[in-house]
């Protein structure tokens, strides 16, 4: 790096040599793009949930102000709560802690496509059954064949 110097004169006859300050803000240019591109690598990996196979529909997605909380049916019967595996017994209390909207929370119920509609509805019947009013199905959306459209 280059320091910039002047001479100042002040009537004397040796001249004072003054380093001038000039600020660089490459550093921090840097140091944010850094920070621009960790952000959004990671921010696609933040979203909560089991993996789990959805059935597709044509519906449109519904649009939410509030995250809801989700409750995942895997493959093999077993239930999840957010991204927690928890007994069929402990899905109530445990949502019931949770919920911060009390009954009125918003309640998102995930069935892998494999799994027995009946054990989807078993798990739904016990959501509702504990005074959750707002529950809903979620399925992936379906994409339209050339065919199809018009």
């Amino acid at each position: 790096m280059v320091a910039h110097v002047k001479r100042i004169q002040n009537g004397s006859r040796r001249g004072r040599i003054r380093p001038m300050s000039e600020i660089n803000v490459t550093p921090f240019v840097d140091v944010m793009l850094v920070l621009l591109i960790v952000f959004m690598v990671t921010a696609p990996l933040l979203t909560v949930g089991v993996p789990v196979d959805l059935p597709k529909t044509r519906a449109q997605a519904l649009s939410q102000d509030r995250e809801p909380l989700s409750v995942s049916v895997r493959r093999n019967g077993r239930i999840y709560l957010q991204k927690l595996p928890v007994d069929e017994a402990d899905l109530v209390p445990k949502l019931t802690a949770i919920a911060t909207n009390g009954y009125e929370q918003r309640i998102f119920v995930r069935g892998d496509k494999s799994v027995d509609y009946g054990r989807v509805m078993e798990v739904m019947a016990l959501i509702s059954a504990a005074g959750f009013t707002h529950i809903g199905l979620v399925t992936d959306v379906a994409h339209r064949k050339r065919s199809d459209e018009h």
